[in-house]
């Protein structure tokens, strides 16, 4: 039970932090105001993080967060492939509205230069956990390429995420990130599908 607890503890100090984050501002948010929107202490809020930067690479527990939150409505008759489409459009369209281009720039070029857990690429997030489930499906179904490895498929979409979102970060988001994702992710993931 006190797992749980500890794990609410966290959630509610990210989710506090980058609604914040989106309404004032990364440099204009403090710790105290963190503290006071998570109703957590400034002992909790040090026990997970070192300081307000180390929230920056928090980022994927929002976006495990939002996948967990998808997985619990979609379909599970749908296609794999279609699942796959939608829980990138979905997470996309979120990170559009509502995370500061700025802060999602910091995020990933912090992931370049850390020396300690890259959260990004952490194989036992929420993140990795879908995907591999989704694909391990859709090739029991015969909707997916079996000759081709899960994890190399797996692999393949986080990359190209990766890479789009990189692209509309450098590009300043002059155009929408959830429909060009929604043409270019689509024509990258037919290779990976069966005919």
């Amino acid at each position: 039970m006190a797992k749980k607890d500890t794990r609410n503890t966290k959630k509610r100090i990210v989710s506090a932090a980058w609604e914040l984050f989106y309404e004032q501002g990364y440099d204009e948010t403090t710790i105290d105001d963190i503290v006071e929107r998570s109703e957590t202490s400034k002992g909790s809020f040090y026990h997970y993080f070192d300081s307000k930067d180390a929230l920056l690479s928090s980022l994927s527990y929002l976006f495990d967060a939002k996948y967990e939150q998808l997985m619990s409505t979609i379909d599970p008759e749908m296609d794999s492939f279609d699942k796959l489409m939608y829980l990138n459009h979905e997470l996309f369209l979120m990170i559009e509205n509502s995370i500061p281009m700025d802060l999602l720039a910091r995020m990933y070029s912090s992931q370049l230069v850390t020396l300690g857990e890259r959260h990004l690429l952490n194989q036992g997030r929420t993140y990795y956990r879908v995907l591999r489930k989704i694909v391990i499906e859709g090739q029991r179904r015969g909707e997916l390429r079996s000759d081709v490895s899960v994890n190399e498929i797996v692999k393949a979409y986080a990359m190209c995420e990766r890479a789009i979102i990189y692209d509309w970060c450098i590009c300043n988001g002059d155009y929408s990130l959830y429909q060009y994702s929604g043409t270019t992710l689509s024509m990258f993931l037919k290779s990976y599908r069966c005919a």
